[in-house]
C-alpha cells in the first residue's frame, strides 16, 4: 500500500490546511505542463493522495489499514470491488450515510468566455493588438472576493455543525437507513455570511465591462479562434477565473482580396499604356511601390509584387505575394480627329486579322470576325 503521507510530505497528525498546502505545493511541482510529460504518473499519484487524505472518512480507512483506492483492499466498500453507499445512492439520489460528503467549497472555478473581434486586412497582414470590450464577471472590488462586509468572516453553521449535510433516518423497504443531505441553511457549505458584502451580496463577484487586449499574430485568418488564458469569468468568492475566446474576423479590404498568402488588386489603365508599357505606382500595405505593365499588355493580364502579400503563419517573416489584375479602359467617346487615327491603325493593323476562336477560363468566348485590340475599340466606339 502506498504511503499517501510521504507522497505529500506531511506527518500522519498533518490538519486538513497543512494537507491542502501541500498538495497544491506538489502538484505545482510535478504538473506535466510545468515539469513534463515524465511526470504525469507521479502527478497522477500526488492526486490519489490527496484525495484520500482530504476525505475525512477515507483518511479514516487508510489510516487503519485500508486503502480506498484499491478497489481490492479490504473492507465493506472495497473487498468485493464495490461501494454500498453508491448502490444506495441510486435509489435515494443521495450519499449514503454520508460516507465522503463533506462543505462545499464557496470558492469556485469560473466559466469560460467568448467574445468577438475584428480586424481589418492590414493588421491580419502584419499581426497586432485588437482590443475588444467585454461584460463578465469579475472580483468583487469592496471585498475582494470574500463576499464578507467590513473585513468580517463566515461562521459555522449552527445546524450542520460545519459538516454542510445534515442526517435523518427514513423507512425503506429494506429497514430503517440513514441518508443525508445538503444543510439548508448553509446550502452546503458549512459556514454562514452573517454580513454579505453589499455590493455582491456575498458572492465574491460583480459583473463588469472590461477592455481586453488580443494579440493578433500575423498571418491570421478569418474566423479564427484565439484563447487568453485565465481572462474568462471570474469564479464565486474569488475563484480562479476561466479562459477567454475570442473569434476573430477580418474585414473586407477596398482595395485587396486575400486568396491564401497572396493579395489580389484590380488597376485600370488606359489602352495606350496597354499598347506602348507603362510605368507606375500603386498603393500597398507597405507604401507606394511601382510595377512596369509591359507594351502589349492584354485584359485581364497580372503583375506580380513578389513578397508584400499577407505573412505566412508561423514562418520566420516569409510572405505571400501581390497579383494586380490589369483592367484596360476603353473610352466611351473620341474626337473626329481620334477616330480617324483610329481607324487608320485598324486599316494597317487588322487588316490581315482572322477569325480564331478564344476563351477565357472554362467559358469559350464567341468567334467572329477579327477581333484585334483596336477592332474591338473601334466596334465599342461605332
Amino acid at each position: 500500500m502506498a504511503d499517501y503521507y510521504e507522497v505529500l510530505g506531511v506527518d500522519r497528525t498533518a490538519s486538513e490546511d497543512e494537507i491542502k498546502k501541500a498538495y497544491r505545493r506538489m502538484s505545482r511541482k510535478y504538473h506535466p505542463d510545468i515539469a513534463g510529460p515524465e511526470f504525469e504518473d507521479k502527478f497522477k499519484e500526488v492526486n490519489s493522495a490527496y484525495e484520500v487524505l482530504s476525505d475525512p472518512d477515507k483518511r479514516r480507512m487508510y489510516d487503519q489499514g485500508v486503502d480506498p483506492n484499491d478497489p481490492n483492499g479490504g473492507g465493506f466498500g472495497g473487498a468485493a470491488g464495490f461501494d454500498m453507499g453508491d448502490i444506495f445512492g441510486q435509489f435515494f439520489g443521495q450519499s449514503f450515510g454520508g460516507g465522503s460528503q463533506g462543505p462545499v467549497p464557496r470558492t469556485q472555478p469560473g466559466r469560460d468566455s467568448l467574445a468577438n473581434v475584428t480586424i481589418d486586412l492590414r493588421t491580419a497582414v502584419f499581426g497586432g493588438t485588437a482590443h475588444v470590450d467585454i461584460r463578465t464577471m469579475a472580483l468583487c472590488p469592496d471585498c475582494k472576493g470574500s463576499g464578507t462586509a467590513n473585513g468580517s468572516s463566515p461562521v459555522t453553521c449552527p445546524d450542520c455543525k460545519g459538516r454542510g449535510f445534515a442526517q435523518k433516518v427514513v423507512r425503506t423497504m429494506l429497514g430503517q437507513m440513514m441518508t443525508s443531505a445538503p444543510c439548508e441553511r448553509c446550502e452546503g457549505h458549512g459556514t454562514i455570511i452573517e454580513s454579505p458584502c453589499p455590493s455582491c451580496m456575498g458572492h465574491g463577484r460583480i459583473r463588469s465591462k472590461r477592455s481586453v487586449g488580443v494579440s493578433v499574430p500575423a498571418g491570421i485568418t478569418d474566423d479564427t479562434r484565439l484563447r487568453l488564458a485565465s481572462q474568462g469569468e471570474v469564479g464565486e468568492c474569488g475563484g480562479a477565473a476561466g479562459d477567454l475566446y475570442i473569434d476573430v474576423h477580418v474585414a473586407q479590404d477596398k482595395t485587396f482580396v486575400r486568396d491564401g498568402d497572396d493579395l489580389h488588386c484590380w488597376i485600370e489603365i488606359p489602352m495606350s499604356w496597354a499598347v506602348l508599357g507603362h510605368d507606375l505606382d500603386i498603393d500597398t500595405f507597405d507604401g507606394r511601390r511601382g510595377i512596369s505593365i509591359p507594351a502589349g499588355t492584354q485584359q485581364d493580364d497580372t503583375v506580380t509584387l513578389d513578397g508584400l502579400g499577407v505573412t505566412r503563419l508561423r514562418s520566420q517573416g516569409e510572405r505571400g505575394d501581390i497579383i494586380a489584375h490589369v483592367v484596360v479602359v476603353i473610352p466611351r467617346k473620341v474626337t473626329d480627329k481620334e477616330r480617324r487615327l483610329i481607324e487608320e491603325f485598324a486599316e494597317s493593323h487588322d487588316a490581315d486579322a482572322e477569325s480564331r476562336h478564344v476563351s477565357q477560363g472554362p467559358k469559350p468566348r464567341q468567334a467572329g470576325k477579327p477581333r484585334g485590340f483596336f477592332s474591338k475599340l473601334k466596334d465599342a466606339l461605332s
